[in-house]
């Protein structure tokens, strides 16, 4: 289902009809993303941004690889990228600019755990673990009659996926969990590393200090979305709209001054710290 609404790579889904410019009806689970997406956008000062596809694209992660783009291609592409530059009405999206392009990946993942969560709640069960992609949804207890235990992985440069040392455990119950960071998707060039987290508002890739961004929300969509900006935002803004939402927790590792890895997490999350 979600594959025919938001993969980029399905010719025939609601959004690559909406990348191309046609005419196309969108549905109530697109609209149920695309509403969510735009109010997070709000919410982060736009760190979060599902148009931000033709930046990606042009640093080698979507689906065109070459050389890194000069500061002129940067600058003409941010001015087809902002959520402000696309809106939802009657069941179309208008877009301010035909060049726009949509991109749900860092948010389709989540809301993909949640739909498969309701489907659950619907048929009645109520002990369950729903992953896709390293983003999680639980409820419940697990088969050993415990709390779902759920790791997070020790950032490094590991774009192979094979290294799996865990930086913490945490206690995860009723609550949805994705994690956001740097440490896999990247590439050298020149001698320079490129991250896979662009910045909308510079053009950039992200050059801060955060590694990995996990959060703990309500629903899953919610946290894998917050996971993204605050891989764009830093750590005091990331900070900032956390005081704000109390209702999220993250748990955040940075590299220091000196190279070295350290963690913070919200407040409300030291007693699902197993480890």
């Amino acid at each position: 289902m979600l594959r025919k609404l938001m993969s980029m790579f399905n010719k025939e889904s609601i959004i690559s009809h909406i990348n191309r410019g046609e005419d196309v009806e969108t549905n109530e689970m697109f609209e149920s993303v695309f509403n969510l997406a735009e109010s997070i956008s709000d919410k982060t000062d736009g760190a979060f941004d599902i148009t931000v596809a033709p930046l990606v694209n042009a640093w080698g992660f979507g689906f065109k690889t070459g050389n890194p783009p000069t500061k002129h291609m940067v600058d003409s592409l941010r001015a087809i990228v902002g959520y402000n530059k696309v809106k939802l009405v009657n069941h179309r999206i208008q877009k301010t600019d035909p060049r726009v392009m949509l991109d749900c990946s860092a948010i389709a993942k989540g809301y993909g755990c949640d739909v498969v969560a309701r489907l659950l709640e619907k048929r009645g069960i109520k002990n369950y673990m729903v992953e896709i992609g390293g983003e999680v949804v639980t409820h419940g207890i697990s088969e050993k009659r415990l709390p779902w235990k759920i790791g997070v992985t020790k950032p490094s440069d590991d774009s192979l996926n094979v290294n799996n040392e865990l930086q913490t455990v945490l206690n995860v119950k009723d609550r949805a969990m994705a994690t956001s960071g740097n440490y896999r998707n990247f590439y050298y060039r020149g001698g320079k590393k490129y991250a896979h987290t662009i910045d909308p508002a510079t053009g950039y890739p992200v050059q801060h200090s955060i590694l990995s961004a996990t959060v703990l929300a309500k629903h899953c969509a919610e946290a894998d979305a917050y996971a993204t900006a605050f891989m764009v935002m830093g750590m005091e803004k990331a900070q900032k709209v956390l005081a704000e939402h109390p209702e999220l927790m993250a748990y955040l590792i940075y590299s220091d001054d000196k190279g070295n890895l350290q963690v913070w997490y919200s407040p409300s999350m030291e007693d699902k710290i197993l480890k």
